[in-house]
């Protein structure tokens, strides 16, 4: 592989999905103060707009993309919009997640199952398909999927959580033996319990801070050797 993207190219840039808030959020802040513009890709709301700002305010390119990333259609008019804007992202955190909790499977109705797994599994897979034949064309860069440590056990109460993280981690696995050799790479974040609004309701106490992720995410992303393709990194906090 090439070696890992960092600052020093001026059109460097990354694409942030979830980037509204929380790890998203401390993710877009922490890789444009790395020198990288960023797209920040989700649903149009006036978190979306105050982290776009907010990376502005830190000197470099901020692009605001709504975008449901479940959709292919929308994925698909996203991509045309920041490639057009941009050109092919060096970085890409596909990190937009959901969860529904207190429901047995049982009781799990066939919506809400397919609405976490859209967000959390199906989004990912559209994104990264989006996006992969600029990047391939362009010869280098990170694909860093944010899973969870619930995609290395049972969550009761959470079976469409796990079941999507469990998913994401295979199919960030299987795309980095797609992308040996071309310059590319594929890894999976694992973080444990985070200070968030998605932790509110798992009975879990926080294990570590959105911006602890955030600078996980932008060492995979920028400093990690290659040798770190397909790789899935476990936090525990």
């Amino acid at each position: 592989m090439s070696p890992a993207p960092g600052a020093s190219s001026p059109a460097a840039w990354a694409l942030v999905t979830g980037a509204s808030r929380g790890v998203g959020r401390a993710t877009a802040l922490a890789l444009a103060a790395r020198g990288l513009s960023v797209g920040l890709l989700g649903r149009p709301s006036v978190a979306l707009t105050e982290a776009t700002a907010a990376v502005a305010a830190l000197g470099g390119r901020a692009l605001a993309i709504a975008c449901d990333v479940s959709d292919a259609a929308d994925v698909d008019r996203a991509r045309g919009q920041a490639l057009e804007a941009l050109g092919p992202p060096q970085v890409l955190v596909n990190n937009a997640g959901v969860v529904h909790r207190g429901t047995r499977v049982e009781d799990t109705d066939v919506a809400s199952w397919d609405h976490v797994l859209g967000v959390n599994l199906r989004g990912p897979f559209l994104v990264a398909r989006a996006f992969l034949p600029a990047m391939r064309a362009a010869g280098r860069g990170r694909l860093v999927h944010v899973a969870s440590i619930s995609a290395t056990i049972g969550c009761p109460g959470a079976a469409s959580y796990a079941a999507s993280k469990w998913g994401l981690v295979g199919l960030a696995k299987s795309l980095a033996e797609e992308l040996r050799g071309s310059g590319l790479a594929s890894i999976a974040l694992l973080p444990g319990s985070i200070d968030t609004e998605m932790l509110v309701g798992s009975g879990f106490a926080p294990a570590m801070t959105a911006e602890d992720v955030a600078q996980t995410i932008v060492h995979l992303a920028l400093d990690a050797p290659d040798a770190m393709n397909g790789a899935a990194v476990e936090m525990f906090g």
